[in-house]
């Protein structure tokens, strides 16, 4: 883990900032899966899938995974593109056109994935700041 504080730039600090924010985004989703995962469940099956406890606790697993991978820095191109297809996914399967009939708050839901998908595939694109950043990736180098 890189910590040197003598090349803080205000760059860093910002990618450092925007790791948090991903990181807070995705903790905050596990905490309210793991307090209530019978509500999660509900939630899912209401969209139709099936297993939807088995389909909650994946969720917020791999939701915790990304909040590690955010603060670490580890496998943060990896992690960045994963969250950006699970978000992209959420849009569809819980705020997409079937939604939008007589909610208009759903079609801003939905809209709104898109700017946090941005935003991850932007991070994966940089990667993860010189600061307080583990160099573990699979895809390409950092």
């Amino acid at each position: 883990m890189n910590t040197d504080a003598g090349s803080l730039s205000w760059q860093s600090i910002a990618i450092l900032v925007g790791r948090l924010i991903f990181a807070a985004v995705f903790l905050m989703a596990a905490v309210f899966k793991f307090v209530d995962i019978n509500a999660t469940a509900s939630y899912i099956a209401s969209a139709g899938f099936p297993f939807s406890l088995l389909l909650a606790w994946l969720a917020a697993l791999f939701e915790t995974v990304l909040v590690i991978c955010f603060l670490t820095g580890a496998f943060f191109t990896e992690a960045s593109l994963l969250a950006a297809v699970y978000v992209l996914f959420l849009a569809f399967a819980f705020h997409g056109p079937s939604h939008w009939t007589g909610n208009q708050a759903e079609f801003g839901s939905f809209v709104n994935h898109f700017t946090f998908i941005a935003g991850l595939l932007f991070a994966a694109v940089h990667g993860a700041g010189r600061i307080l950043a583990m160099r573990h990736t699979l895809i390409g180098s950092q």
